[in-house]
């Protein structure tokens, strides 16, 4: 019955992996554990390779999938479900029993830094959890959500048309999430090209709910070119010893062609003075003028 219900739970975003957990899943939910750390985002700047980057430490054991999107898209299939996802209790005792005492677990949904009710229902479930956070140049990253939509079929337009189309495709969208906690709009997942690249706006709604030492904010550009610094970097924020991974294949990578040089001018000009203002918000400069 159960897992009947999930499958046929009405509110569903269709982009998404399956969201059956499995019957071993269901019937040892109540056995685990919540996660300790969470990537947030922002979509597109490199969450899927850190995810597979960190649990390669020996202390971090990874969530049933990356991505599990509960606390934008499945929030209404409840706290169990959003456990059967992680590891039992029981593995953590097994670890600790062998020596280890650091068990930590996670998942990375990108989506969660641009939903409107994320930060407040994720403090709301685990207000101690550790949030990373990695940020593109947005003008990159607005290029890049652009041809991955392509490339699955959900966009038409040509870039130039999808961007200045933006303002009317989510005109109203976002007031309606806010509004209706069960509302899902489609405009304002996929179409999200400039709105998603203005971090200083989404951070400072996060900040609301939790405090600066819960974040760890990264570029995306020092994980291309410095991995093994930063994802040290993130074990000592998560309180874990340095580890050497093994492996540092990209994951999500896409291949297009290069972004007009009129359309990259007006956008960093467009994006300039929310990255000013995330610069002072952060006390960094990401260096994003080209």
């Amino acid at each position: 019955m159960f897992r009947s219900w999930l499958l046929n739970n009405p509110k569903l975003n269709p982009y998404r992996l399956s969201i059956d957990p499995g019957f071993f899943r269901v019937l040892t939910g109540m056995i685990r554990t919540l996660p300790n750390f969470l990537i947030i985002g922002a979509a597109k700047c490199g969450t899927t390779s850190l995810y597979d980057y960190l649990v390669q430490h020996p202390c971090i054991f990874s969530a049933s999938r990356k991505e599990i999107g509960f606390f934008d898209d499945y929030f209404n299939m409840g706290l169990f479900w959003y456990r059967t996802h992680f590891p039992t209790s029981f593995k953590k005792f097994l670890k600790k029993l062998t020596g280890k005492q650091n068990f930590l677990t996670g998942e990375a949904s990108a989506n969660y830094l641009f939903h409107p009710h994320a930060a407040k229902r994720i403090f709301n479930t685990i207000p101690s959890v550790k949030l990373i956070v990695l940020l593109r140049n947005p003008v990159d990253r607005a290029y890049s959500f652009y041809n991955m939509q392509v490339k699955k079929g959900l966009e038409k337009l040509s870039f130039e048309e999808a961007i200045k189309s933006e303002e009317k495709r989510l005109e109203g969208e976002k007031e309606k999430i806010l509004q209706n906690e069960n509302y899902y709009s489609y405009n304002y997942a996929i179409y999200s090209y400039l709105a998603r690249g203005i971090y200083v706006d989404q951070l400072k709604d996060w900040m609301k709910f939790f405090p600066n030492n819960q974040f760890l904010i990264l570029h995306a550009k020092d994980l291309q070119m410095e991995p093994f610094k930063t994802i040290n970097i993130v074990f000592e924020f998560l309180g874990l010893p340095h580890y050497e991974i093994k492996n540092l294949q990209k994951k999500n990578v896409g291949e297009y062609n290069q972004m007009n040089t009129d359309i990259r001018k007006w956008l960093i000009d467009y994006f300039k003075p929310h990255n000013e203002k995330l610069y002072k918000l952060l006390n960094r400069d990401f260096g994003w003028d080209n």
